[in-house]
């Protein structure tokens, strides 16, 4: 059975990032999309379940957006107006309906990087 997950984490403090809002977005042919999850990440910088799973995980180009402005801005980072990173999006595509995708999210106030993880 196929799923997505992902988890964030905190590059500057060294530590899983809770408390993330995440959104999930499929990315229709007629360029339209439609938002199928919006969610948080728990103390661990993972969400609870994952985000598609079984039935719900087809082929297609999807859209993971992170409020790492938000996030950061809740720690008391100091950041400038308009932050230099605030949403993130990661787009990506599913061949395999039945693979095990994770996308993880490594991030501070100025730099992010993100890999197929298992």
């Amino acid at each position: 059975m196929g799923r997505l997950s992902t988890h964030v984490l905190d590059t500057v403090n060294g530590r899983p990032a809770p408390g993330v809002a995440i959104t999930l977005d499929r990315l229709l042919p007629d360029g339209s999309r439609r938002r199928l999850v919006e969610t948080r990440t728990n103390a661990d910088g993972r969400t609870d379940a994952p985000l598609l799973s079984g039935d719900g995980l087809t082929t297609g180009t999807y859209e993971l957006s992170f409020a790492i402005g938000a996030y950061f801005r809740a720690l008391g980072t100091p950041l400038p107006e308009p932050a230099f990173l605030d949403i993130v999006p990661l787009r990506f595509g599913i061949a395999d309906a039945q693979g095990h995708y994770h996308v993880p999210l490594l991030a501070s106030p100025w730099s992010y990087s993100t890999y197929r993880g298992s």
